[in-house]
């Protein structure tokens, strides 16, 4: 939830992101699906608040959450809701852009999310006071840093080094963007896309989805365990709310 890619490549785009948490966070579930009134959710599961940061429905709608939105902020909870519940209740609405804009955000912590919705990208911000909300041009690769670990200067960096590898690949797959998640940087610890300061806080795992026009291929890579798991995804592209 603290470094995020999206990637267009031919009639695909990439989705993926490095989870970095503090060390007495519990251990995440692995992806799995669960029956939701309007389809199927596909995501890994927070061990403590049973939220998520990486959210795939069935009808190809993907919500990722980064911590923070345009700078750090000290957080000082108790907060009304952990964001990564407001991940799932976004994501099986109908339009998770038109739900973030309208919904209650008051006393919930900052954070930024990365909706892919109906074949659009956008980008939506909570400061804890206003929301942000635009649509991004799909046509090219972004990438996201969280802004609770890392300053504008380590953001700018990153995004150099993801344009660095792009430049240097003339094909792409989730693969490929596991393995820039995994091993971009220049050997600092602190701040490599693979991030460990101290042991207190450090990347825990990597989700990604690659999505075609029928089907979506959502892999994930425990770090704790050295674990890969790999789920596919028949996607039905009308949202269907189930009696």
């Amino acid at each position: 939830m603290c470094t995020v890619t999206f990637l267009p490549y031919k009639e695909k785009v990439f989705i993926t992101s490095n989870r970095d948490e503090k060390h007495w966070r519990s251990p995440a579930i692995p992806p799995d699906s669960y029956d939701f009134s309007t389809g199927r959710i596909f995501f890994p599961k927070d061990g403590d608040a049973g939220g998520t940061w990486f959210a795939v429905h069935e009808n190809g709608q993907v919500v990722v959450l980064l911590n923070g939105a345009f700078r750090f902020h000290l957080s000082q909870p108790p907060y009304r809701k952990s964001r990564g519940v407001i991940v799932l209740e976004l994501v099986q609405t109908a339009s998770p852009f038109d739900s973030f804009r309208s919904v209650n955000l008051e006393n919930i912590e900052p954070f930024t999310l990365v909706l892919w919705e109906r074949d659009q990208l956008f980008e939506c911000r909570w400061d804890g006071e206003k929301k942000h909300a635009v649509m991004l041009d799909k046509s090219i690769p972004h990438i996201w840093s969280s802004a609770t670990l890392y300053d504008e200067k380590i953001a700018a960096e990153r995004k150099a080094w993801f344009t660095a590898w792009l430049q240097g690949q003339s094909s792409f797959s989730q693969n490929d963007l596991f393995h820039f998640h995994r091993f971009a940087g220049h050997g600092d610890p602190a701040n490599g896309l693979m991030m460990n300061r101290d042991g207190k806080v450090f990347t825990v795992s990597i989700t990604g989805v690659e999505i075609s026009p029928a089907l979506a291929r959502l892999q994930y890579f425990d770090a704790m365990q050295n674990d890969f798991y790999l789920r596919e995804i028949n996607l039905q592209k009308e949202l269907v709310v189930k009696s």
